[in-house]
């Protein structure tokens, strides 16, 4: 974990990694409390398909908070709040769709299987849905909770009448 702050740190910038660390930190906590709920063995497997959950998570977060941070190029003008909305509608599309292919792919294995394959696949399941709802609901806004006033300056920010708030602000 501690290695994918420090490169989303260098690829982004801080808020990011912080942001992204964050959410995987409670998509692990989710997954662990979903082993206590359904009293699953702890095995290694389970390591596996927590560490396969993870990987699954960040990249999630990472196509997100790339289009964050070309639309922070595109769109100089606009508030980061209005900016990371835009960017999750923008990779919501694909977020869902792949989301749903490795939904719909491991679905037989946790359908059909016994076992700890059985159990990997429910856990993958389980995954699947806290990682992909963590990156659209929590990972995006920690990143503003963190980053408004740093990753995009207030005075930079567009106000609803199109004008700029630092332009106001100067001609009082």
């Amino acid at each position: 974990m501690l290695e994918m702050l420090v490169y989303i740190w260098f690829r982004f910038e801080w808020q990011f990694g912080v942001a992204a660390t964050m959410t995987l930190l409670l998509d692990i906590t989710k997954i662990v409390g979903f082993y206590a709920l359904t009293q699953f063995q702890f095995n290694a497997t389970s390591i596996v398909a927590i560490l396969t959950i993870m990987g699954y998570s960040i990249n999630d977060k990472v196509v997100v908070y790339d289009r964050v941070r070309e639309n922070l190029r595109l769109f100089r003008r606009m508030s980061l709040r209005e900016l990371v909305d835009r960017s999750i509608n923008e990779t919501l599309s694909r977020t869902i769709a792949t989301s749903g292919t490795v939904f719909l792919a491991i679905m037989p294995l946790a359908l059909m299987s016994t076992g700890d394959i059985r159990q990997f696949a429910i856990v993958l399941l389980t995954g699947i849905v806290i990682g992909t709802s963590s990156s659209i609901f929590i990972a995006a806004p920690i990143l503003l909770l963190l980053g408004e006033g740093r990753i995009r300056p207030r005075a930079a920010a567009v106000g609803p009448s199109g004008a700029v708030a630092a332009q106001a602000s100067a001609g009082k």
